[in-house]
């Protein structure tokens, strides 16, 4: 080959090279985190449902584009399974199935297409969460799945393109069947293995046991057949319809039509979901029919006698379409909807489980969606059409329930020269009479012109878009779901939109730039705020609502990472609290570092990740008769980093540590721990730790089997209580610290002999209170408490931060000049709680108002609950207000309101069930309502507990 020849193969070898390099990093999903909302229950529709054999396990698929797993029984949630996700509609769950014997799940939707150009199923193993297999080259989205009653096939339905049969040793393709016309949304298995099949292309197919075509027929009573079920005998077929409220009976031999249930009621709504009761008496159906139940309309599902031959009730479960309907053994059923939600309605149609979404409903909020002249405080409605209203002020950050107070603006609609018709819930909205270019299947949603009449906003299913007033489109950005309502700030600065995921946010009306964004959680307590680049604030126990997604490429699971896990960096209200000042995320940032003297530290998320831990066995739920427990977990670390230890919880509490641990950079490896366990049930926790921070905990439920103790020993209380109101600077002093402490102190001394065997108190109050004696109770306490018991500390004074953020207790001989070498930080206080051997509660009184807040913000306690609160820390904690609020005192009481609540409800106010035991639930619960009933709402106490820790006594009447 001469010199020419060689220099264009290795041209031509070149460019193939790097056309390969290009097509590997374009065929796997995005490696950059994706900050998602975590509330514990899906935040988008519920497509499907599926149930073992054995009624364990109900898991749910979501547009959401994650899979949960309950406990069918309860509705505990149990694990929540990530699959790869990217843009849009990738890792949207159309489907999911779980095999009869609980072992795997299937799942898939819009799954894989954006890195394959072809879809996936994904098969998870439902004890460990891992994506064990990955069912590759589907020629379109996957609408339905089911496993056959003996588990050996799996059944995939596909948008157009028919059906495909995979045997499930292997989950190899073994038959399929391309002859649809439109999509399959239902197929239903028979006892003796036949498959029956229902299609948008208005048919019914039979399959005999080896998926050979029987017969074909048109569906009898509607356009679009939807769902379709065999009775328990294999005789019957019932079909619903998208497009009707007919309910099909046919013959399960030759498709004939056998009767129709009635629906003569209805008209315009659909009975597309259907299923026969487990003994076949009974016939279901549910969809996007509802009627009037006390005044309120409710989507319903309808029960027919006689396997739908005779008389029917109407069972009221949900606020929006029911998507899909189970049969349960005892002729119950389980059932899902698009609000999302799901419930258990038993045999005599009581609905005896229902988990709701948790997210607020801004849908119909319009005129309702109001905003402040400058954009930072915002209206809006937890509930559909302004509904339940509150208030949220995103540059102090609070947020407030019931009717505006202040004066807020809604949106514009109608303005001279701009004339926009036809825009809500429609295809084709219009600018002064032409048509306005939106996506096609899109529907417009919202709208809002702004002040100046130079420009307006359209919210619609995809995307938000701004025009000017010729209708130009001037910028569009993607929306997270549908924009349903709209507002523009008086000063023309933001747009701000509320969104189908429950999500309020503003975007810079410049350019379209996001800027920030609120997540309301439904309880109307708690709310989280985050910027683009992750910095966030949040109420108590509520900054785990969002996190980081990172797929670990396309063949595995992916991992999620609460926003707690990066506290320290990311926990950042100082910078949200500029944005209204600079409205551009950058120059907040810069300015908040200049005034708290930090450095500006570009951190990837990716770069300190935690480790993630997994406990292999026992498996969740297991009985142990022995005191000795063998625990086998794997481990990862994707940042890395080494992970430097495994700490072991039994109810939240440390009884154990391995340390000195070496696990390879971002390998995963497998290890054994043996704890000692106490003669009783428990949940037993795994939290591996590195140099950035800890993981999520692994938990499990152990349920003791072995003999039980004859003697059960009270636990004895340990209390350090601190109460400061005379401080050597005068201008600090509080009238009523100390006392609340000695009030406290006596309260729990009456539990001595009852709850607890015995109740040792250190008191510190006033010129006792320095901080070389509260380092030294600090120490007391921990060296003192055992596993078996409990431990308190109250604290009532002044709390402070620094220009840089960081907590102080301030004892009686504080210097507000010398923080750090006469006041007590955050830092000792958690490092005490965290080693502390048995249960830790924490009462927090240090919001009080003083000269010294003339000077300075209100303290800034909420990282420090958040701190105290995470697993890792495991502290109970009782806090007297919210956010900035101040704790209030009034000698009408004789105490602060905090202090006064706490004493009434141990003193027995708080035993809400009657039963003479007084629990941390029912304290909090007691204390909320107390309070804002002294302070006249003015002040909202707060109490956080780890999730790691369950509900137990304080006291006892």
């Amino acid at each position: 080959m001469n010199l020419k020849g060689l220099t264009k193969f290795f041209l031509l070898f070149f460019i193939i090279t790097i056309i390969n390099i290009f097509d590997c990093l374009a065929s796997e999903p995005p490696s950059d985190p994706i900050l998602r909302i975590e509330t514990g229950m899906h935040t988008a529709v519920i497509r499907r449902i599926s149930i073992d054999k054995d009624e364990r396990f109900l898991v749910t698929g979501s547009d959401d584009k994650t899979i949960r797993i309950w406990e069918l029984r309860t509705g505990k949630p149990l694990k929540v399974l990530r699959p790869p996700v990217g843009e849009g509609n990738e890792g949207k769950i159309y489907a999911v199935a779980i095999s009869p014997d609980g072992r795997h799940i299937a799942a898939g939707g819009r799954t894989g297409y954006e890195w394959d150009e072809t879809d996936s199923i994904y098969i998870f193993d439902r004890e460990t969460g891992a994506l064990i297999k990955t069912i590759k080259g589907l020629p379109n989205v996957i609408t339905h799945l089911s496993f056959s009653k003996d588990g050996k096939f799996l059944v995939a339905g596909l948008g157009d393109n028919g059906i495909r049969v995979y045997s499930t040793d292997g989950y190899s393709l073994i038959k399929e069947d391309k002859d649809y016309g439109h999509s399959v949304y239902g197929f239903d298995f028979s006892s003796d293995g036949r498959l029956v099949v229902s299609s948008y292309d208005g048919y019914i197919r039979l399959y005999d046991r080896r998926f050979n075509l029987i017969k074909k027929i048109k569906a009898p009573g509607g356009k679009r057949p939807y769902h379709i079920s065999f009775s328990p005998d294999g005789s019957k077929i019932v079909v619903g319809y998208e497009d009707t409220p007919n309910v099909d009976i046919i013959s399960a031999n030759d498709l004939d039509v056998l009767y129709r249930a009635d629906t003569s009621e209805f008209s315009g709504c659909e009975f597309f979901s259907v299923t026969w009761s487990y003994d076949g008496r009974f016939l279901y159906a549910g969809g996007k029919c509802q009627k009037q139940f006390d005044n309120k309309w409710k989507f319903i599902i309808r029960r027919w006698d006689r396997a739908g031959k005779g008389s029917y009730t109407d069972i009221p479960v949900a606020e929006s379409t029911i998507m899909h309907i189970l049969p349960l053994k005892d002729n119950g059923i389980a059932f899902a909807s698009y609000e999302p939600s799901f419930g258990i309605v038993d045999a005599v149609g009581r609905l005896a489980i229902f988990k709701g979404n948790e997210i607020a409903d801004l849908r119909g909020q319009l005129e309702k969606f109001l905003l402040s002249y400058d954009g930072s405080i915002v209206g809006f409605g937890y509930e559909a059409f302004g509904g339940s209203p509150a208030v949220f002020d995103a540059e102090n950050r609070e947020l407030k329930t019931g009717e505006p107070s202040l004066r807020l603006l809604p949106p514009i609609f109608e303005m001279e020269g701009i004339k926009v018709t036809d825009w809500k819930n429609n295809f084709n909205p219009k600018l002064n009479g032409k048509p306005i270019e939106l996506k096609q299947y899109e529907v417009s949603r919202s709208l809002a012109i702004s002040p100046d009449g130079k420009r307006f906003v359209l919210g619609a299913d995809w995307n938000l878009r701004c025009f000017d007033k010729d209708g130009n489109e001037l910028w569009r950005v993607p929306a997270p779901s549908v924009v349903w309502a709209l507002n523009i700030s008086g000063n023309g600065r933001v747009v701000v939109a509320g969104f189908g995921d429950g999500t309020i946010r503003w975007f810079r009306m410049e350019d379209g730039k996001e800027l920030l964004a609120l997540f309301p959680h439904k309880d109307k307590r708690r709310w989280v705020l985050w910027t683009p680049k992750g910095y966030y604030d949040a109420s108590p126990n509520a900054e785990d609502l969002i996190g980081w997604h990172i797929n670990n490429g396309k063949e595995n699971s992916a991992d999620f990472y609460p926003a707690g896990r990066f506290r320290d960096r990311f926990y950042r209200p100082d910078i949200i609290a500029k944005l209204f000042t600079t409205y551009d995320e950058e120059r907040a940032i810069a300015l908040a570092n200049e005034e708290s003297g930090r450095k500006r530290v570009e951190t990837s998320i990716k770069d300190i990740l935690p480790p993630v831990i997994t406990i292999l066995s026992p498996s969740d739920g297991s009985s142990i008769s022995k005191n000795e427990l063998t625990v086998r977990y794997s481990l990862r670390n994707p940042s890395g980093e080494i992970v430097t230890a495994i700490k072991v919880l039994i109810d939240g509490r440390p009884v154990s540590q391995k340390r000195g641990l070496l696990i390879k950079p971002k390998g995963e490896e497998a290890g054994v721990l043996t704890v000692t366990v106490p003669e009783r049930d428990f949940e037993l926790s795994l939290i591996a730790e590195n140099k950035y921070s800890a993981s999520v905990p692994a938990t499990i439920k152990l349920f003791w089997q072995g003999k039980k103790e004859e003697f059960i020993v009270k636990p004895k209380l340990y209390i350090l209580a601190i109460g400061v109101s005379r401080y050597k600077d005068e201008s600090l002093r509080l009238q009523f610290a100390s006392k609340d402490a000695e009030d406290f102190i006596k309260t729990m001394q009456t539990q001595k002999g009852r709850l607890y065997e015995d109740v040792v108190v250190k008191l510190l109050t006033d010129e006792r209170a320095t901080k070389d004696e509260v380092l030294d109770g600090l120490d007391w306490l921990q060296k003192e408490t055992t596993s078996k018991d409990v431990a308190m500390i109250f604290i009532a004074g002044h709390g402070i931060n620094d220009t840089a953020g960081i907590y102080y207790f301030l004892p009686q001989n504080a210097d507000l000049d010398k923080l750090k070498r006469t006041s007590v930080a955050f830092s000792d206080i958690k490092n005490t709680v965290s080693s502390v051997a048995g249960k830790v509660v924490m009462f927090v009184d240090t919001c009080h108002a003083g000269n010294v807040m003339g000077k300075r913000a209100v303290p800034e306690i909420t990282g420090v609950i958040n701190e105290l609160t995470s697993a890792e820390n495991g502290v109970v904690v009782f806090a007297s207000s919210t956010g900035r609020q101040y704790s209030l005192e009034d000698p009408a009481w004789g105490n602060g309101a905090f202090t006064k609540a706490v004493v009434e409800g141990i003193s027995g106010k708080a035993d809400l069930l009657g039963k003479g035991k007084i629990t941390v639930n029912m304290l909090d619960a007691f204390i909320a309502e107390r309070v804002k009933e002294l302070t006249k709402g003015k002040q909202t106490p707060v109490t956080t507990k780890p999730v790691t820790v369950p509900d137990f006594p304080v006291a006892v009447r």
